[in-house]
């Protein structure tokens, strides 16, 4: 069996020298407002943005549906690497809904993501992670606003799924957060508008999702960006991004046929 080496979406997004305005430059995504965004919310949390975006991502998909100890999965095998599986049982087995304790046990979880995603290095103790009742009411706002948003735009058809069969030497890990019916979806809790970087990230996603076993990606006509911070849905259609762009982005960024 041959080992694939290589860094995962993220970090390859981080080596790749775009074009100016990016290879899908975000201006090409229509957005909605689906209400009330950022003004709405506290404007101060004590808790590090990405682990939010994880919380508020995994509880989204715990709500609509997914068992915890899938939608946790990360969180689970982060926690495996350091031998706190019982610690992240307990909390797996706390969360149950949109009640604060729910939350925080959540947003703990998520901070096992860092070791499997990661390494050590950036593992904080989960016992130090504890959101305040603002960033708390913050997460819960967030996830519900995500659950009307798949009231929207769903139902959900994919969740959590990584690309088996659609990696590459230089691309060999990433995994997506949600597909629709025929949408590709990442979640940003960014406060600032979709990114080149997002583009990005969306567009290899859906390449190698069409070279995965997920038969799922065929039907895919749109690629998307919900953003539940600020309440914003932003989407393009995949038959306006260039031919040339796709080519390119196979070859020279994610490694087909290289």
């Amino acid at each position: 069996m041959i080992k694939i080496s290589g860094v995962p979406v993220t970090s390859r997004i981080k080596q790749v020298k775009q074009p100016r305005g990016g290879y899908i430059n975000p201006k090409a995504f229509k957005s909605q407002s689906l209400g009330d965004g950022m003004d709405t919310l506290n404007p101060d949390e004590n808790v590090h943005a990405s682990l939010i975006g994880l919380a508020v991502d995994y509880m989204t998909r715990f709500m609509s549906g997914t068992p915890a100890t899938e939608a946790f999965k990360i969180s689970i095998k982060g926690a495996s690497i350091i031998h706190e599986e019982s610690k992240a049982t307990r909390l797996i087995a706390g969360v149950n809904g949109l009640d604060d304790d729910s939350v925080v046990n959540a947003v703990k979880l998520s901070g096992f993501d860092v070791v499997y995603r990661s390494g050590l290095m950036g593992y904080k103790s989960v016992d130090e992670i504890n959101p305040d009742a603002p960033t708390i009411r913050n997460v819960r706002t967030m996830i519900e606003r995500s659950l009307h948003f798949l009231d929207a735009y769903g139902p959900k058809v994919l969740d959590g799924f990584t690309f088996e069969g659609g990696y590459t030497c230089i691309v060999s890990a990433g995994d997506g957060d949600f597909t629709t019916s025929d949408t590709l979806w990442d979640f940003k809790v960014s406060r600032k508008p979709v990114s080149k970087e997002n583009t990005l990230q969306l567009l290899m996603y859906w390449r190698m999702g069409l070279h995965s076993i997920h038969p799922e990606f065929k039907n895919i006509r749109y690629l998307g960006v919900y953003n539940p911070r600020l309440n914003i849905v932003s989407r393009i259609a995949v038959a306006d991004i260039p031919s040339d762009i796709i080519s390119q982005v196979e070859h020279e960024v994610i490694g087909y046929n290289a």
